[in-house]
């Protein structure tokens, strides 16, 4: 399966920095439907055949514009929202409390998963989730899916479950608003990453670059 892990659109929390992840979460900037209403061209080389999208309400915004250029419903789905920030939410990224965040997603993608963000879930809670429903559009026979989900939860699922993408790679790259990770594989033989925002991913055993973990929720 081609798997196409989209950013939403820009949100008012975006401009803010904030880790702003609860349920049904804020609206779209002026900007952010203007990306959403981007997507149809960006991704028309796509031949996508399921459109998925998160509770919160920026992605279900973000995908409508997809969905109706390609006649698609919007399966939504709990499991690909963004990674709860409990006692954390709304706190600016950058701050010390906020880097607790970030820290501790990329652990559970280095495969810690056991660590809890203060009041909200495990690592193991946070990839059962999202592996559940990569697993669902799998088992539907669907030869490309697009999800439209969240900054850190994509970069969470892609460095832990892709083999060519680590933690270091993940975390130098944060994603832009409706930016695109594109993946190839299947649940039971595992994924390989083929690009980041259009920069194609090297194969695993390549050497990389590193960072630090950076970016906020989204």
């Amino acid at each position: 399966m081609r798997l196409l892990l989209v950013r939403h659109g820009e949100t008012p929390s975006n401009l803010h920095h904030l880790l702003d992840t609860a349920v049904p979460g804020p609206a779209l900037t002026p900007l952010g439907q203007a990306q959403a209403a981007a997507l149809p061209e960006a991704l028309a080389d796509e031949d996508i055949e399921a459109l998925y999208a998160s509770t919160l309400l920026r992605t279900r915004l973000t995908a409508a514009p997809l969905a109706a250029a390609r006649g698609l419903e919007v399966i939504v789905r709990d499991g690909i929202r963004e990674v709860s920030a409990g006692e954390l939410e709304m706190l600016p990224g950058e701050s010390a409390e906020g880097r607790v965040y970030m820290r501790t997603v990329f652990a559970w993608a280095d495969g810690d998963t056991t660590p809890r963000i203060p009041g909200g879930e495990s690592g193991e809670e946070a990839l059962a989730r999202y592996d559940a429903v990569v697993a669902e559009a799998a088992a539907s026979g669907a030869g490309t899916v697009a999800m439209v989900s969240h900054g850190a939860a994509i970069r969470m699922w892609t460095a832990a479950r892709a083999d060519n993408v680590d933690v270091p790679f993940a975390a130098a790259r944060p994603l832009a608003n409706t930016g695109v990770v594109v993946l190839e594989g299947s649940p039971s033989d595992g994924w390989k990453a083929l690009s980041w925002e259009g920069a194609t991913v090297e194969p695993a055993g390549e050497p990389g670059p590193t960072g630090e973990p950076v970016d906020t929720a989204g």
